[in-house]
């Protein structure tokens, strides 16, 4: 598995040390408020579980599952959220936690889905964020990195449903995926 892997982009040291200032940023903004975590699967687990038990307040965790990727390397323009809502979002303070922020499609489509349930805000926290690829106009709120136009894997993100166990987010050997 680490013979398929490029260049390592974000060390576990590094993602661990910017998870807690992330952390402490959505505690102090969203103190006194009805918080409602809401992760996209499956590429937040790894991020979701290490931000929760950084924020310092009684939230609700709750998850979607949405998808523009499938099995290919690149976002299908199509995208698809298999799981519906079936928990209370009005007059909630939302904040979608995601694993990468790349076309967008994903983020917006999901922004749009939650908004016909009234919250009371949305807010979207992304562990990477790759703007060069963006393709509708949507920014996080809360951003881990910044990432190269590369193609990305570890601490939960994937291939082919392969590399979400690696501890780093590392750039993939092209031959690996093309």
């Amino acid at each position: 598995m680490r013979d398929d892997i490029k260049d390592i982009l974000f060390s576990s040291g590094d993602i661990d040390k910017r998870v807690k200032e992330i952390g402490a940023q959505i505690t102090r903004d969203y103190t006194g408020k009805s918080l409602l975590i809401i992760g996209v699967l499956k590429g937040c687990f790894v991020f979701l579980a290490d931000l929760a038990r950084c924020i310092d307040l009684r939230c609700e965790v709750r998850f979607l599952t949405a998808s523009s990727y499938g099995f290919r390397s690149a976002p299908s323009g199509e995208v698809k959220i298999d799981r519906k809502i079936d928990f209370e979002v009005d007059g909630r303070d939302i904040l979608i936690v995601e694993d990468i922020l790349d076309s967008g499609m994903t983020l917006s489509t999901l922004r749009e889905y939650i908004m016909e349930c009234s919250p009371a805000s949305i807010g979207i926290c992304t562990l990477l964020d790759k703007p060069s690829r963006r393709k509708v106009p949507i920014q996080a709120d809360y951003t881990g990195f910044l990432c190269p136009d590369e193609f990305v894997v570890g601490y939960g993100l994937d291939y082919a449903e392969r590399y979400r166990n690696l501890p780093y987010v590392a750039s993939l050997k092209p031959e690996i995926y093309s």
